[in-house]
């Protein structure tokens, strides 16, 4: 084990959250690790509102934590301290692809605007998870800084000929990823190139005189594989696919069996010990 972690990055959707929410064992380890001498960042694609704040908060109410796969980091205090927007052309052309094929779609901006301009189902459910709701608007019109757009999809030959089309623009970086509340759908972000959860954990680190080796990563997911590999330690869920679990240095229980405090609790040993 290494002894020298410092900083816990600490995904949502099938890390930290689970079918049945978060579990209470997850908050007394985080209080635990906390005591420990750990730093907790929140480490999600989803956006620094709603559910996903109050997470974060209560993880660790001194901590940057990361939102909209990278793109937004914000301090304890609420306050937004990195931000990187997508190009108004990228936007457009996301857009137009959304209503070529007519896939759900969900813009984020900077300013912490959530907009949507479709009634599917999927959006709508989407948003009791999320613990807040989209403004129903044409796209066209979102003046603020997008920083992220979400296409909120079931598997069809529609959703694969987009992706097609957004893994060929040079300008974006697509982040993939599922939630066990949502059993189904796909939740495929794009941001500006270069955006990712690694680069903003690099930049999260450096706020605490750290790097990715005195770093631990806890995640579910593929858009968690490549912070996972990075990181000092990288820990997979029992509910990640083969492939991340293969790719961690550590595998703990499923999300709803405690796997996070399994993780929290064997990092707070080791802190404790240094």
């Amino acid at each position: 084990m290494n002894r020298s972690i410092r900083l816990v990055l600490i995904d949502v959707d099938g890390t930290l959250f689970g079918p049945g929410g978060v579990p209470e064992c997850a908050w007394e380890a985080a209080e635990r690790a906390r005591k420990a001498g750990l730093h907790l960042s929140i480490c999600t694609g989803r956006p620094g509102r709603g559910f996903a704040l109050e997470y974060a908060e209560r993880l660790d109410p001194q901590g940057f934590h990361i939102f909209e796969s990278g793109a937004v980091i914000v301090s304890g205090q609420q306050e937004v301290v990195r931000v990187s927007a997508l190009s108004m052309q990228a936007y457009k052309r996301l857009l137009e692809l959304s209503r070529l094929h007519a896939v759900p779609f969900e813009v984020y901006t900077a300013e912490g605007g959530f907009y949507r301009e479709s009634t599917h189902p999927d959006l709508l459910y989407h948003e009791t998870m999320l613990g807040f709701q989209a403004e129903l608007r044409n796209l066209d019109r979102v003046a603020e800084r997008v920083v992220r757009v979400q296409f909120v999809w079931r598997p069809s030959p529609a959703w694969s000929q987009i992706r097609e089309q957004i893994l060929r623009m040079p300008e974006v970086e697509l982040h993939e990823a599922t939630s066990p509340g949502m059993p189904g759908v796909g939740f495929s972000s794009v941001t500006a190139r270069g955006v990712s959860k690694r680069a903003a954990a690099e930049w999260v680190a450096d706020q605490l005189g750290l790097d990715l080796s005195r770093c631990a990563m806890v995640g579910d997911g593929e858009n968690d594989l490549e912070l996972i590999q990075a990181a000092g330690l990288g820990i997979a869920m029992g509910n990640a696919p083969a492939r991340v679990q293969q790719a961690a240095d550590l595998v703990v229980r499923e999300v709803d069996e405690c796997g996070l405090e399994q993780a929290l609790d064997i990092l707070g040993a080791s802190s404790v010990h240094q």
